[in-house]
């Protein structure tokens, strides 16, 4: 494979909120994201953005329109569809419980909380939870415990 694009990772994700601004602001309070680049369009909406969590990259968008406006449209919040998720995404955090007592300081919600998965000797073990954004995204954030093939202790 070539090289990535200077700052870009191999992979990235996005996603759209119908209040992307507000859901920027939150993803920064909330779960430590980093804003790269923001660019808006008319009324405020997000038209781009990327927001940087380590090495790690998202785009975060604007729906466009209010819900109640919504047609075929795409890009839509999970808030917007009954709740309905397409994607969770996962982050490796360096400390999984004290992540989540900060993002449920500020205002997310614990579906599942920190607990370890332990998948055996042969392969690794992670402390994870599950977190809901104020618009229905799920997020994983993971803590590697221990890795692939070493001996659990």
């Amino acid at each position: 494979m070539k090289p990535t694009p200077r700052g870009w990772p191999r992979i990235s994700s996005a996603v759209f909120y119908e209040d992307a601004a507000k859901a920027i602001d939150w993803l920064c309070a909330a779960f430590g994201f980093e804003v790269r680049l923001k660019v808006e369009g008319d009324g405020g909406l997000i038209v781009h953005s990327e927001l940087v969590y380590g090495d790690g990259l998202i785009m975060v968008g604007s729906t466009g329109r209010k819900a109640e406006e919504r047609d075929r449209s795409f890009c839509v919040s999970p808030r917007s569809v009954g709740g309905a998720n397409t994607q969770s995404l996962c982050i490796i955090v360096d400390d999984a419980d004290a992540h989540c007592r900060h993002a449920r300081d500020k205002g997310a919600t614990i579906v599942v909380e920190p607990a370890t998965k332990d998948y055996g000797d042969e392969y690794w073990a992670d402390r994870s939870y599950e977190a809901v954004d104020p618009e229905g995204h799920h997020w994983w954030f993971m803590q590697r415990v221990r890795e692939q093939g070493e001996r659990a202790k």
